[in-house]
């Protein structure tokens, strides 16, 4: 297996009903098509939405779903055989769950809003934009139209009269709700409250095991095969190289909207992908600890705990910003919100013991401010689960 496709094996998993969750049929927008904005395949894009009520029927919850990125024609062909890459293939019900979810019980400050999960078939995290279809390939490369054209329909839906809203995601879909959180709000009512939660998005701009950056690399291939640069932020791409304004240390420096970060210091896929990368590793001394920590050595302990270090030096402008939420737990997991188990029940993980769903309640309703890190090592909180999570 190449390593670009371990890389996207990683992120590919099935989308699942949660059991006990509210089962939400998918939306195909087939109008969406004669703007260009289309899925790989060239099929609709597509979401799952669970109208609001009672007090939360001008509140709006957008949430963009996960999955990893392909870097290149090859990756990209592969991945438009799958439900990341043609809306054909996808799931018709989604479980709404965690920050989704419909009850009061386990999602009290947005169980009854509009609530919305955009499905992901682009591989870019929505920045693709090149007209051009090479016939053979019939690649499209369009996600930045296709979030686009997901809110304008959310917009003629009712949330042109927004007075709440959050822009949100996971993993990849976390990475994309921090690249478009500004121009989100340019979009909603300017009395509307609007702010933006990233869950395991805030991919660093780390140092792997060589001492070199198979990241930037990495996202240089996918800016450059999506033609991102041009919906990547202005404020950023102004002043820095494209590739680099796909890591949200660099975006946040200069973003305006508030952002609240939830990830692990010991994120899962970044200590596979971004510390120890298949393609650094060439004795494969990596290849059973990554996946297991508790089989790694003493010296790779060191260097994964050195990674936190990384992290939170990466995390200085979202600490120096004072509309700005943090919860940064200790946990070796990866998107951690779209659960009623970990987003606010018994089996997810707590800093400053409180769970995230209250943190980030507290944080959007100005309740309370959360900016808080999570004990210094590995396993030193006893409220992490015990498995890793993953969009």
């Amino acid at each position: 297996m190449t390593k670009l496709k371990q890389l996207w094996s990683s992120f590919l998993v099935l989308a699942v009903v949660v059991v006990g969750a509210r089962a939400v049929p998918i939306t195909y927008l087939e109008s969406a098509v004669a703007k260009g904005a289309v899925c790989l395949d060239g099929s609709a894009p597509a979401y799952h939405f669970d109208k609001g009520s009672g007090s939360g029927v001008n509140n709006w919850i957008v949430h963009m779903e996960g999955g990893g990125w392909c870097t290149d024609i090859a990756t990209c062909v592969q991945r438009k055989s799958t439900m990341k890459g043609s809306s054909k293939l996808m799931n018709k019900d989604f479980g709404f769950s965690g920050i989704l979810g419909g009850k009061q019980s386990t999602n009290p400050d947005f169980y009854n809003w509009n609530r919305i999960k955009v499905r992901y078939c682009d591989g870019s995290s929505f920045t693709g934009d090149i007209e051009a279809v090479d016939p053979a390939n019939k690649l499209f490369f369009r996600g930045a139209r296709v979030w686009r054209a997901v809110i304008d329909d959310l917009m003629a839906k009712g949330m042109r009269n927004a007075q709440n809203a959050i822009l949100s995601g996971c993993s990849a879909g976390a990475l994309a709700a921090i690249l478009h959180c500004d121009q989100f709000k340019s979009i909603l009512p300017k009395t509307a409250k609007v702010k933006c939660v990233s869950d395991a998005g805030y991919f660093i701009h780390g140092k792997d095991i060589s001492g070199g950056s198979y990241i930037q690399s990495y996202y240089g291939k996918v800016v450059a095969t999506h033609g991102s640069a041009k919906s990547l932020p202005a404020s950023c791409t102004s002043t820095m190289k494209p590739e680099l304004c796909f890591f949200p240390q660099y975006v946040a420096k200069t973003l305006q909207t508030p952002l609240f970060v939830i990830n692990a210091a010991f994120d899962s896929w970044q200590i596979k992908n971004v510390l120890a990368p298949t393609s650094v590793d060439k004795s494969k001394a990596w290849k059973t600890c990554k996946l297991d920590l508790k089989k790694c050595t003493a010296a790779q302990l060191q260097t994964v705990q050195g990674y936190r270090d990384q992290v939170l030096a990466a995390l200085a402008p979202v600490r120096a910003a004072t509309t700005s939420g943090l919860f940064l737990d200790s946990c070796h997991a990866h998107c951690q919100g779209g659960s009623a188990a970990t987003w606010s029940g018994d089996k997810g993980p707590t800093v400053a013991n409180t769970k995230m769903a209250k943190a980030v309640g507290d944080w959007f309703y100005e309740r309370s401010t959360f900016q808080n890190i999570d004990c210094s090592s590995l396993n030193c909180n006893p409220t992490c689960p015990a498995v890793s999570t993953e969009d």
